[in-house]
């Protein structure tokens, strides 16, 4: 643990976000056991929410092998020495999860494509990237600065909510989306209403 409250990397390039790796249990699984009221449904939103924030952060992004089709262990946390009935990656899952597939590959490109989130310094992402203020509760926005990186995109808009369905106040000038409630669409939008555990991304050109 590091207690301390000073920064712990001085660039991006320092950092690794992810939300699970070779050690405890895969997301779907800890989704099985953190949200157990949840429906099937529910937890491949909160699992494209858990992604799309790892996709859209600055820093170097990591993928576990199989989480973009909901890899499981079948519940086992610590699986060094378990069969491979429980190490192996079940590809029929890919077919049976083709949705949430193709987000991750469609995020994956989004990133490569637009260098906004991607930035190269500690510097850049202080001058360039700013949170918005909201009392919502499980609401996360912030607006990137892309014209200042090179971007294509001028402005970008990322919202993240975490919470119930509700309404989020779209800062000034006119808006398209790329990603509206964890879903690829190219639209002018003039109001967003956030869906329950969705990722929304939009942009000025």
């Amino acid at each position: 643990m590091n207690y301390s409250k000073s920064p712990y990397a001085a660039q991006p390039w320092n950092t690794i976000t992810y939300c699970e790796c070779h050690d405890n249990h895969v997301l779907w699984d800890k989704l099985a056991i953190s949200a157990k009221d949840a429906s099937i449904a529910e937890r491949k939103e909160m699992q494209k929410l858990a992604l799309s924030i790892v996709l859209t952060s600055q820093g170097i992004s990591f993928l576990h092998a199989g989480t973009e089709f909901l890899r499981t262990k079948k519940g086992v946390e610590n699986s060094f020495e378990s069969h491979d009935s429980i190490n192996a990656i079940d590809w029929s899952l890919k077919t049976e999860n083709i949705e949430v597939f193709k987000y991750l590959r469609d995020l994956i490109s989004m990133r490569k494509d637009h260098p906004a989130f991607r930035m190269k310094s500690a510097k850049e992402i202080a001058n360039h990237i700013q949170f918005i203020h909201t009392e919502q509760k499980g609401l996360i926005a912030y607006l990137i600065n892309g014209e200042k990186v090179n971007d294509s995109w001028k402005k970008i808009l990322v919202i993240f909510n975490s919470n119930t369905k509700q309404f989020f106040g779209l800062p000034n000038g006119i808006w398209r989306s790329r990603i509206e409630n964890s879903r690829f669409i190219d639209k002018n939008i003039s109001k967003l209403l956030a869906e329950p555990y969705s990722c929304s991304i939009l942009y000025q050109e």
